[in-house]
């Protein structure tokens, strides 16, 4: 379905930044990667992607805090492939801490990463996709962009901001070929997750498998994580012709949790 059309997708060397890449991969996309990790590791992955799909597969190791990074990342595919069609703003980091003793370079880090740079992404590809007519941006929000958590300001503050930045893009180009859209997962297992499993299995002395599911049932009433898989098939699905008029949304694949 997407032969011939190129997409970015930041963080995308573990966890949900991967699933979606591999999706679009296997959709017959040309993917250019990005994130950071054991260049070798990043390497073999890479060959692994392209070996599995009639894709090929690029690599880019833009720093998401830094704005000339970023437009150097989306100008790198679209010289490699002649365009960027699909944007995907996937990169994020987390912290966890009270509002009064959140550390300053923390906030900065978290917001710069979360939501700034889906801002310079995309004003970096908009004029690239308004030449041909034709684009998807799509931006990995979180259950945390429609409600909150305590402990999370930097992250539910972000998460909230790329909900609104989908929405003013989503406007910006709703006469166009281009639309603009976020996904808002709930639970995923992936490293960053994994962390906060173990802090919390560490801080009220759980076994792994008990702090999972004092994670999980807190939050998300199915009892079961959203996969990679999961995402990449509905960001597969929001680059169809089928989702031409969806634009501006907010999709929860949260297992219930925005539901309550």
């Amino acid at each position: 379905m997407l032969k011939g059309k190129t997409a970015v997708v930041t963080g995308s060397t573990s966890g949900i930044g991967l699933g979606i890449a591999r999706a679009l991969a296997q959709s017959g996309a040309n993917v250019m990667l990005n994130g950071f990790g054991d260049a070798q590791a990043i390497e073999a992955l890479r060959v692994e992607l392209e070996r599995e799909s009639s894709s090929e597969i690029g690599y880019h190791g833009a720093d998401m805090q830094q704005p000339d990074e970023i437009a150097a990342l989306v100008d790198a595919a679209a010289r490699r492939w002649g365009s960027v069609d699909i944007l995907v703003n996937n990169a994020g980091i987390q912290h966890v801490a009270p509002l009064e003793a959140f550390p300053e370079d923390r906030w900065d880090a978290v917001i710069a990463v979360n939501l700034s740079a889906a801002f310079h992404s995309t004003r970096r590809a908009l004029p690239l996709m308004r030449e041909r007519g034709w684009g998807r941006i799509i931006n990995i929000a979180s259950a945390h962009g429609l409600v909150a958590s305590v402990h999370k300001a930097a992250y539910v503050a972000a998460k909230h901001g790329i909900v609104g930045l989908t929405k003013v893009t989503a406007l910006e180009t709703a006469q166009s070929g281009i639309t603009c859209n976020a996904i808002c997962p709930g639970w995923v297992l992936t490293p960053l997750v994994q962390k906060q499993i173990d802090a919390l299995a560490a801080q009220e002395g759980l076994s792994p498998l008990q702090a999972k599911q004092r994670l999980l049932l807190e939050k998300q009433p199915s009892g079961e994580f959203t996969t990679p898989e999961e995402i990449g098939g509905l960001a597969v699905f929001l680059c169809s012709a089928a989702a031409n008029q969806i634009r501006g949304a907010s999709l929860s694949i949260d297992g219930g949790w925005t539901a309550q």
